[in-house]
């Protein structure tokens, strides 16, 4: 049986609609196919049905994080699933992880980190607008992995706190600014990940990542495209999400590793004649 406090997804199998439900004793949620009383979801288990007031039925489904992050409370742009997913496979998040990301936003991705980095990691946000970090707090808890985020109110010019992160991400409209802080946050060798709206972006941080000695640059974009599931008109959906974010990722290196690079790659200026190259010819 569901108890108060717990979430819950009602699917209709007639439209397709989806609603995400926090269970609470005395509430009711309307649908544009009636409203169902919670305590009818308080007789009920996952995968039962139950129907509205005016008979149509909604499935009782558990919600996944991607339904989850798809519906929170937001002040802001959400990461996707798409890219979510991509991310923490490229920045190797794993339990017992310690992840830093600027900003907190809506809290979204933040409940994705501290998802995956389990109970014994750590998740710490940063962001300088208190009025978000309210709603990322409410929506990490409303997940119920509170215990396992750590939320600073700072403008991380300042640098942050941490020194050993396994990653860092940078969800803010300058990456290019704080790429050292983030170097100085990092563990030898941690993962740097930036999402980004634009071209000018990409090209701008990509510039100051091989300035800043960044290796293993990488920038992408990820398209998502649903097919409609009925067996007998098996095709792509109608519609898509066009455009959502670009991603860069680079990973942090020493200084003496650094001096392994291109002489275009290191930071500063390059010397006038790189070591080995041909001599032009006199005239």
């Amino acid at each position: 049986m569901l108890l108060p406090g717990d979430l819950a997804l009602l699917w209709s199998p007639e439209r397709g609609d989806r609603y995400l439900v926090k269970v609470q004793p005395g509430a009711s949620q309307g649908t544009q196919l009636g409203a169902v009383p919670h305590a009818l979801l308080l007789e009920r288990s996952f995968g039962d049905v139950v129907h509205t007031h005016l008979g149509h039925p909604l499935m009782v489904l558990r919600p996944s994080l991607a339904e989850f992050c798809l519906r929170v409370k937001r002040r802001t742009q959400v990461i996707y699933p798409k890219e979510a997913g991509y991310l923490l496979m490229y920045l190797d998040i794993a339990p017992g992880a310690t992840v830093v990301e600027c900003g907190s936003g809506s809290g979204g991705f933040t409940t994705v980190l501290a998802h995956f980095v389990g109970p014994q990691g750590r998740v710490v946000s940063y962001d300088r607008r208190p009025e978000f970090q309210e709603i990322a707090r409410n929506n990490v808890a409303r997940w119920g992995v509170e215990d396992r985020v750590t939320f600073k109110e700072r403008d991380i010019e300042e640098g942050f706190d941490e020194t050993e992160a396994s990653a860092v991400f940078l969800d803010v409209p300058t990456p290019w600014d704080y790429l050292e802080q983030a170097k100085r946050a990092l563990r030898p060798g941690g993962r740097l990940g930036i999402l980004v709206p634009t071209f000018n972006q990409i090209q701008q941080s990509i510039e100051a990542l091989r300035e800043g000695s960044w290796v293993d640059i990488e920038a992408l974009e990820i398209f998502l495209r649903h097919l409609k599931t009925n067996p007998a008109r098996l095709r792509p959906e109608d519609t898509m999400v066009g455009h959502t974010g670009y991603l860069i990722f680079a990973s942090s290196v020493s200084p003496e590793a650094a001096q392994a690079l291109p002489w275009e790659d290191r930071p500063g200026e390059a010397p006038a004649e790189a070591p080995g190259a041909p001599r032009p010819e006199e005239g």
